[in-house]
């Protein structure tokens, strides 16, 4: 009897995943670690209310993925219009700060917009070195200082001078003088952003796009509460709960770190080039209120460091159904890694209320806690070289490291649902994948 053809096993049941499967010609064999799919794009539910992994609102610019999630999805996905704000120095400004100064203090628009001026007079010179050069380079002192700054050492847990700016050039929108004037004395700035409106589930939250993608997978077989314990890319073997299975290749889209960890006799260069990955977590809150709230915004970015957090989203503006009737249910995405305290929890409360996401901070009924470990790859001086050298190794294994984690990256759903069909493709076309 002929030998059974070698499946590709796919390593996580995230958006890639799932996408990686719905694209494959050949036999593959899926295997996530939790009890469903859809990794981080996933819907908790309590008490009536739905939270999703922190904001997850789906920007969709490749027209086969428009038509894919109109098919899984018919009539089920709204457009909503963003309305994203910053609040700072005690004023709710309107995204991105760079473009829209109007309502700040007097004397924070006249050194925002005195830097920007400056720093359009300068010669180009070299490439910025890292993200704050970066930043200074494009708005200058000012909104460095005032925004860019404090916002992204909150978020990303390092200074902007500690990463590269090699993450950032379609997310941080870069407004010409005139859209820097225009919004700075309360002129139309335009629309800037690649995130100028989003689609969201009408129901049940992000969770409902892995679901009804998941419908769509068809040609192999997919384990639930299965983790790959090793790897033997000699032998193109994964063991997991104690049984060896044989691949044809990998999409690998675990985080690489997990990855990497799970293949034995790694080469000393690729150790090295492992143990330089570096990224940072993420603590926030499932937040629900008990009455709605007097913000009409999706979500807010707050630079400041007396505030305890650096991003709040409020599901239920984007989408009533996440809430019950009259109440709301938030995210609060938290600056300090480590464990939520009382302390926390009260100055969370405060500090809803003082940006007009909760009416009071007695409006708060619940707050969950929850982590997830790998939040920001740090694209630090290590990140080019080690991710490159890396990538070599594994793919002339077969094994495609992909997804927002998997190939250590930061990037948006659609990025991982065009992973997924970009990975099939390399495989099809791979020598000796012809198609059983």
């Amino acid at each position: 009897m002929a030998e059974e053809p070698r499946k590709v096993a796919i390593l996580g049941g995230g958006l890639t995943g799932i996408a990686a499967a719905l694209h494959l010609r050949r036999p593959w064999v899926l295997f996530e670690r939790e009890a469903k799919l859809g990794g981080l794009a996933v819907t908790e539910q309590r008490d009536g209310f739905h939270f999703d992994l922190t904001g997850h609102w789906l920007h969709l610019r490749d027209p086969a993925i428009k038509q894919l999630v109109a098919e899984v999805l018919p009539a089920e996905m709204a457009e909503v219009q963003r309305r994203a704000r910053i609040f700072s120095h005690g004023v709710t400004t309107l995204y991105p700060f760079q473009a829209n100064l109007y309502g700040l203090p007097p004397g924070v628009i006249k050194e925002c917009l005195l830097g920007v001026i400056e720093a359009k007079m300068q010669p180009a010179g070299a490439a910025p070195r890292n993200f704050e050069e970066f930043c200074l380079r494009h708005f200058g002192a000012g909104i460095s200082r005032q925004f860019m700054i404090p916002y992204n050492e909150k978020l990303w847990g390092v200074h902007p001078r500690a990463i590269t700016a090699d993450w950032c050039a379609r997310f941080v929108p870069l407004p010409n003088l005139e859209q820097v004037v225009a919004g700075a004395v309360g002129a139309d700035a335009g629309r800037l952003g690649y995130n100028v409106s989003f689609l969201y589930p009408k129901q049940g939250g992000i969770g409902t796009l892995a679901r009804a993608l998941s419908t769509r997978m068809n040609g192999g077989d997919v384990h639930l509460r299965s983790s790959v314990e090793s790897l033997d890319f000699r032998r193109r073997e994964v063991v997991v709960a104690g049984q060896s299975v044989p691949y044809h290749a990998v999409v690998a889209t675990l985080p690489l770190p997990e990855l990497l960890a799970r293949i034995s006799n790694l080469p000393d260069d690729i150790e090295v080039h492992a143990s330089r990955l570096r990224c940072t977590s993420l603590r926030y809150l499932n937040v629900a209120t008990r009455s709605r709230p007097p913000a009409d915004w999706h979500w807010i970015y707050v630079p400041e460091k007396r505030l305890p957090f650096y991003r709040v989203g409020i599901y239920s503006n984007a989408a009533a159904s996440m809430a019950p009737a009259g109440t709301a249910s938030l995210y609060v995405e938290l600056a300090d890694r480590g464990p939520v305290s009382e302390t926390t929890l009260s100055d969370v409360a405060q500090g809803l209320a003082a940006i007009g996401a909760t009416a009071s901070p007695g409006d708060i009924r619940f707050a969950d806690a929850r982590e997830i470990k790998y939040a920001y790859v740090v694209f630090d001086e290590h990140y080019a070289a080690a991710t490159t050298a890396i990538f070599r190794f594994l793919e002339s294994h077969a094994i495609y490291p992909r997804g927002r984690y998997g190939a250590w990256t930061y990037n948006a759903m659609e990025d991982c649902l065009l992973a997924g069909r970009e990975v099939a493709a390399t495989i099809e076309a791979a020598p000796g994948s012809r198609t059983p």
